[in-house]
């Protein structure tokens, strides 16, 4: 019910909550809750390798930063809107330590009703015979954005990693003689709301409109499914910006991201 209040924004903890249960290994990380001397509810953090955190109590804050410097998984990316990424930080840090990156990312969403683009692409679930080629651009993607390749951190756990969102059937993709073009995953859903994360389009591709097509498709049938569809993306990647706009895409809000 806490995260209920903003749909769009705690998506990601709600879907591994539903998907996972509080306690469990695939969320990466622990949940925790924060009640004041009342009992009032205040905040719910999930601290791990994705550490996000719902709140608006400074108290709250400070007590999720204590519990992170404990945690038994390390940090490795920490989310939230506005400033409660930054001042979390500064809770948390120790010392001098000083993050390995900071960035600010656009918030996008789209609903009905949005324009639709015209699309001979056919979008269709991935399969699991196609896990290298779809590893390789998600792994492409997520060095853009963090700097770190998972196929070289961590290849064996990254290539089961992306299998369990194939076979869940979260990973969309476009294949042209057998080269994949297209690609992009629902990381989180709920009953209102999908998070898609890891859009991409095969370089020789790009300039094509191949992106805003296979997006505005690809949300369509979503949208079937649930209200709202959103993203995040790094203020600096225009280019990707213009083919979220195109694909109906409005951007809404915006967030810091700090790599640890």
């Amino acid at each position: 019910n806490f995260l209920a209040k903003r749909p769009v924004h705690t998506v990601v903890m709600t879907s591994f909550i539903n998907d996972n249960g509080i306690e469990n290994a695939d969320n990466r990380g622990k949940f925790y809750a924060y009640r004041n001397a009342a009992g009032d509810f205040e905040g719910l953090a999930l601290i791990g390798h994705t550490t996000l955190i719902e709140t608006k109590s400074a108290e709250a804050l400070e007590a999720f930063a204590i519990a992170a410097r404990n945690s038994e998984t390390p940090l490795h990316i920490l989310m939230s809107d506005g400033k409660t990424t930054e001042s979390f930080w500064n809770l948390y840090a120790i010392g001098n330590q000083q993050p390995r990156m900071v960035c600010t990312e656009l918030l996008f969403e789209v609903s009905f009703p949005f324009q639709i683009q015209k699309c001979d692409w056919n979008v269709r679930l991935a399969k699991p015979e196609e896990l290298e080629q779809i590893a390789m651009a998600h792994a492409e993607v997520a060095f853009l954005e963090s700097g770190v390749d998972p196929m070289v951190k961590d290849r064996e756990g990254f290539l089961k990693r992306c299998l369990k969102r194939i076979e869940k059937e979260r990973t969309f993709v476009v294949f042209e003689d057998g080269k994949l073009v297209f690609k992009a995953d629902i990381v989180a859903e709920t009953e209102n709301v999908i998070y898609l994360e890891g859009i991409y389009v095969a370089a020789e591709y790009r300039g094509r409109d191949v992106g805003p097509k296979c997006l505005s498709a690809l949300s369509l049938e979503l949208l079937n499914r649930v209200e709202h569809i959103s993203l995040l993306s790094n203020i600096e990647f225009k280019n990707a910006h213009k083919c979220f706009a195109k694909a109906g895409f409005r951007n809404t809000d915006q967030c810091q991201t700090i790599f640890v």
